[in-house]
């Protein structure tokens, strides 16, 4: 039987919390500021661990703060997830196909919203 200790959590959540404390923060934290503000018993450690993953992938910015960082998001919620969907765009060879079907999944709502934006040109 597994230890609640041993159970691993989904890939990226994590991340998705500790960005979520970032946003909510609205002003650059240190580990230690991120870590007290999850209250979820993560080490001050695995907090640093997560924060310079998110440096290295360009998702965070830090600044020099005492003998360590403060980091702050570079992009919202949004800009993120639009971010990944580009990764993900990019993983393909065959962009059109990818596009084609991502359009022909759209509910009707997301197809005139996706319409209303490229007519008008705004991104």
């Amino acid at each position: 039987m597994a230890d609640a200790k041993d159970e691993r959590r989904p890939a990226g959540e994590l991340e998705a919390t500790v960005m979520a404390a970032l946003w909510a923060a609205g002003a650059p934290q240190t580990p230690g500021e991120v870590q007290l503000s999850l209250g979820t018993g993560l080490a001050r450690t695995t907090v640093t661990t997560i924060l310079t993953r998110l440096h290295d992938k360009g998702v965070v910015d830090r600044r020099r703060q005492g003998r360590g960082y403060a980091y702050f998001p570079v992009q919202d919620a949004q800009g993120l997830t639009a971010r990944r969907m580009h990764t993900e765009l990019d993983r393909d060879g065959d962009r059109e196909t990818v596009l084609a079907r991502f359009v022909a999944q759209l509910s009707p709502d997301d197809e005139r919203v996706l319409r209303d934006l490229l007519e008008s040109g705004e991104q």
